[in-house]
């Protein structure tokens, strides 16, 4: 039996002279971290990518996943902001004063609100705070681990893995730069009315006064979150959300040598990003992009289209071809529904993957005549052997 294969449809499409491959080096622009990963929000543009799929250990940056869960929680109505969480003897010895590590210094069994622990995570970093809401949310910081990692995977972060809540070191924890990217960004999406907690200037509890750890808040940047991190061994890492003239930028770096560095990485990266680039429409909305094959039905092909205009960012300069692909896995079978999705736009500059937009069917396409479902089962094979053909032909060894 063959294999089904991922088939692209013929019309691999020119689209326009003006685009670039985000590769860093293509693009004449190079960044110090050993991971980077930068998107424009609104296209969802790949304006960066350096090694971002590459694991490091994610230190405070895993404090982002502990606040998504809290978000949802919130969201659902399971708690709410004035919900009270004891400070255990662990939270307080692992996370708290004892710890010598950032903390909100909650005082060994108090309670403390659901709000101010927020307040001690997106502000100070707070290694008791998450512990404190870990515990009281899941019974115990171990089982609210588990929690974080299969929420990873509901939000497609595959290679992700939570140890604990803090991000304290636990030899298991793992995640990618395009993965904080793609936390960042439904963290952003998801809880607009939460969010802005990652941009509070400062936070005193006990009647200690601490400003925000992101170094980027008051660079003028338009930056509004989200959180730093350092490991032993593998350096300083970010991950920054900025919002400029209508442009909204996520940007995860790691492998930094220094904290100074860091800032200057990061101020650096986002201006090119805030800069360098224009917004180019490449298909109008209800614009039909292309089709798909339909096996055994009454027309042979269905129309695809996006469901809003596609745009992509685009350098000012040194500007690469831009071209597309459609995605589908052929062929389609009759009966085919409209507004079906049905495959996947993918537009490149150069041989880098900008951005993936999903196709859906326009038409209805009914079940045809016996006549026909048989010569279509008749070109089927013959395309299904020519393809297998050129599959064998390119496969090494």
């Amino acid at each position: 039996m063959l294999k089904p294969l991922l088939r692209l449809l013929a019309c691999i499409m020119p689209l326009a002279t003006g685009a670039f491959a985000a590769d860093s080096g293509t693009a004449g622009f190079a960044t110090k971290a050993a991971q980077a990963y930068m998107i424009e929000a609104a296209t969802g543009t790949v304006l960066l990518a350096k090694n971002e799929d590459q694991g490091f250990s994610p230190a405070s940056l895993a404090k982002l996943m502990t606040m998504d869960l809290v978000f949802e929680a919130l969201t659902k109505g399971q708690i709410t902001l004035d919900t009270e969480y004891p400070v255990s003897e662990y939270a307080w010895r692992t996370g708290g004063a004892p710890s010598r590590t950032a903390t909100m210094f909650a005082s060994l069994k108090s309670r403390v609100r659901v709000d101010d622990l927020i307040k001690g995570v997106a502000i100070q970093g707070a290694n008791d705070s998450c512990i404190i809401l870990a515990e009281g949310m899941a019974g115990t910081e171990q089982q609210f681990a588990v929690s974080m990692t299969r929420r990873a995977r509901e939000l497609g972060m595959e290679k992700a893995e939570f140890g604990n809540s803090t991000g304290l070191p636990d030899g298991k924890s793992k995640v990618t730069a395009r993965e904080m990217v793609t936390l960042a960004t439904a963290l952003h999406q998801s809880y607009p009315n939460l969010y802005p907690y990652f941009a509070l200037p400062d936070f005193e509890w006990n009647k200690i006064f601490q400003r925000n750890r992101n170094p980027l808040l008051g660079l003028d940047l338009g930056a509004d979150g989200l959180a730093t991190g350092f490991t032993e061994g593998e350096g300083y890492s970010i991950v920054a959300s900025v919002e400029r003239d209508g442009r909204r930028l996520f940007l995860a770096l790691a492998g930094i040598a220094s904290d100074k560095e860091r800032t200057e990485e990061a101020k650096r990266v986002l201006e090119w990003g805030l800069t360098a680039f224009e917004n180019r429409q490449i298909f109008a909305d209800k614009e039909v992009i292309g089709a798909a094959s339909v096996y055994g039905g009454t027309a042979r092909t269905v129309d695809l289209v996006a469901k809003a205009p596609v745009s992509v960012y685009i350098p000012i300069s040194n500007p690469d071809r831009l071209s597309a692909r459609i995605v589908y896995r052929w062929p389609l079978t009759a009966p085919v529904e409209p507004d079906t999705q049905a495959g996947t736009l993918r537009i490149f500059a150069g041989s880098r993957l900008l951005r993936e937009v999903p196709l859906y069917t326009v038409q209805a396409v009914g079940e045809g005549s016996l006549s026909s479902r048989a010569v279509d089962a008749m070109l089927e094979l013959g395309e299904s052997l020519f393809f297998s053909w050129l599959w064998d032909k390119s496969a090494p060894g």
